[in-house]
């Protein structure tokens, strides 16, 4: 079943703030290979730790940083 998927709008919001992935990475100490899947939308599970960090170092809101996108079929009942 599809319940659909998480998006994290992260190069967005770097290419608004002009932040570079090498900054941030830099900056919080993230391996740059795991920030780049979270960037492509590779990753099953997300550490809630790293999303406190990104919304604290860029000043966004997580509804900022996190998007839900609905399933392409319909729900059937």
């Amino acid at each position: 079943m599809d319940y659909g998927t998480l998006l994290l709008r992260i190069e967005p919001i770097l290419k608004e703030k002009k932040i570079s992935k090498n900054r941030v990475c830099k900056d919080l100490d993230i391996p740059r290979s795991n920030f780049n899947r979270y960037c492509r939308g590779e990753f099953q599970r997300i550490d809630a730790q790293l999303i406190c960090k990104l919304c604290y170092y860029l000043q966004v809101e997580i509804k900022e940083l996190i998007e839900y996108q609905p399933p392409t079929e319909e729900i059937q009942e």
